[in-house]
């Protein structure tokens, strides 16, 4: 039975409950918008205008309205959208055609689809989706598909592959600003950021598994250039059904720690209801989810008639599959011994790290990196000190020529960082004769000190200039 992230088993029988659920990661790339060359950086200091709008439904050719456009209708909210310098133009209004789409964030794009081992289709063509909730002023956001699934557009999890079925490059939606039930105030600022967005089938198996799913898809992604970095720059969708019935759209996930436990409290609703109605809902920080409008219908799409289909051949020719952090990550684990977290650190903080093991011979690889991803966190949290890769390289240097002992090194450290000269007789290892003199001296004076009484009052005046164990080892030595 899955274990949560606190390590209880699960209460839930997800298998016997038949659950699916699949993964949604939206995410932004820099540069300029999909379709002009206003800015992505969101800087809303200067406003230039408002614009308001209302949501009012029709029938689409076969004569039927859409679910969620009809609920949004029926609250007649107006929308207010805010516009700001450089951030904005005619096109986020819909009062300009849209400019041709930005090549780099199409090769980013493809570049993640071949990587990913996804097909590229022979033509791309835009489309425009069909938005309910105002989150685009226009009431639409333009998409394009630019990778379909393949026989090996999986990746691998420890508990099993997931499918990767598509990933689309699409504009970004509005901002919301505030809200409440007569007004919501939206900024066109993010509107039109490129955006990718990635699926995967419904392959996950239970609510941890969708966790390490998205982690790993998100780690994936920062294999790439180009991609955003920071708080809102990558979101979370999750997909889920039981027993067979409707599907629930989970949206609004701010952390992935928090994301199983949201999952199974959203299943234990779901097992207490006799009819399952198709929804979204919305993620909260008490790891509940609201209603946020009915699940809208499938057939939201319409090509853009401004924009011709794109041959991505010439793009895609000269491009070469990226070497993905999840490989390296595999590598750190397997080839050096280091826990995934350990790793994870490496490959966050962008560490040559095989630098560090050809530099540094007479240090193993698990020592390198305590010093390089441990050390820096635990002083982050007691001292508030940052060292700097610099800082960190002088003391492995130090630790390497037998100058100072790894039980010196957080001390080196923030020494390091607090003082511009650096007194290194206060953490040399001292001399062993020294060390066995005071002992026997001890020992001569009090015949019935016990082997710990010696050691801590060694380790007062020792501790950080000689490890422990061969203290111990010193004290056996000469007790016999």
């Amino acid at each position: 039975m899955p274990k949560n992230k606190e390590g209880a088993k699960d209460s839930v029988d997800y298998k016997k409950l038949k659950f699916k659920c699949g993964i949604e990661i939206h995410q932004q790339l820099s540069g300029h918008k999909l379709f002009c060359n206003c800015s992505t950086g969101m800087n809303e200091e200067k406003e230039t205008l408002q614009i308001k709008r209302n949501l009012r439904t029709s029938a689409s050719e076969l004569g039927e309205k859409d679910i969620a456009a009809e609920y949004e209708t029926r609250r007649k909210r107006d929308f207010i959208y805010h516009c700001y310098k450089g951030e904005t133009c005619l096109v986020e209004t819909d009062s300009e055609p849209p400019h041709n789409i930005n090549e780099q964030a199409l090769e980013t794009a493809l570049s993640v689809v071949k990587s990913l081992k996804l097909t590229i289709p022979d033509k791309l063509m835009i489309m425009r989706k069909i938005v309910v909730d105002g989150s685009a002023c226009s009431s639409f956001q333009r998409t394009l598909v630019v990778g379909m699934e393949s026989e090996n557009s999986y990746i691998e999890t420890q508990q099993g592959k997931v499918k990767l079925t598509s990933i689309c490059l699409e504009e970004d939606a509005c901002k919301i600003i505030r809200q409440d039930s007569k007004e919501v105030n939206y900024s066109l600022s993010r509107q039109g950021i490129p955006l990718l967005e990635i699926r995967t089938d419904p392959d996950i198996k239970n609510p941890e598994h969708a966790r390490e799913t998205a982690e790993k898809l998100g780690l994936i992604l920062r294999s790439f250039d180009n991609i955003k970095r920071g708080i809102g720059t990558i979101r979370q969708d999750v997909n889920l059904s039981i027993l067979n019935k409707s599907r629930i759209e989970i949206k609004g996930f701010q952390d992935l720690r928090s994301m199983p436990k949201i999952i199974e409290n959203e299943v234990k609703r779901l097992m207490k209801l006799k009819t399952i109605r198709p929804e979204v809902r919305k993620a909260n920080s008490d790891l509940t989810t609201t209603f946020m409008r009915p699940l809208p219908g499938a057939a939201r799409m319409y090509p853009e008639t401004d924009l011709p289909l794109i041959d991505p051949r010439p793009i895609s020719k000269k491009l070469r599959p990226t070497e993905l952090l999840t490989t390296k990550l595999l590598i750190l684990e397997e080839k050096h011994h280091l826990d995934s977290s350990t790793a994870r650190g490496i490959i966050k903080k962008k560490i040559n790290f095989e630098e560090f093991i050809k530099k540094y011979k007479n240090l193993d690889a698990r020592t390198i990196a305590y010093i390089l991803v441990e050390v820096p966190k635990a002083l982050k949290t007691r001292e508030n000190l940052t060292p700097s890769l610099h800082q960190l390289d002088t003391v492995i240097a130090y630790l390497d020529k037998g100058v100072i002992t790894k039980e010196a090194v957080p001390q080196v450290l923030i020494s390091l960082s607090k003082h511009k000269k650096l007194n290194m007789n206060q953490f040399k290892k001292p001399d062993t004769k020294q060390i066995e003199q005071e002992l026997r001296h001890l020992i001569k004076n009090q015949p019935d000190i016990t082997a710990n009484a010696l050691m801590g009052i060694l380790m007062k005046k020792y501790r950080g200039k000689i490890p422990g164990k061969e203290l111990m080892h010193l004290i056996k030595k000469i007790r016999g």
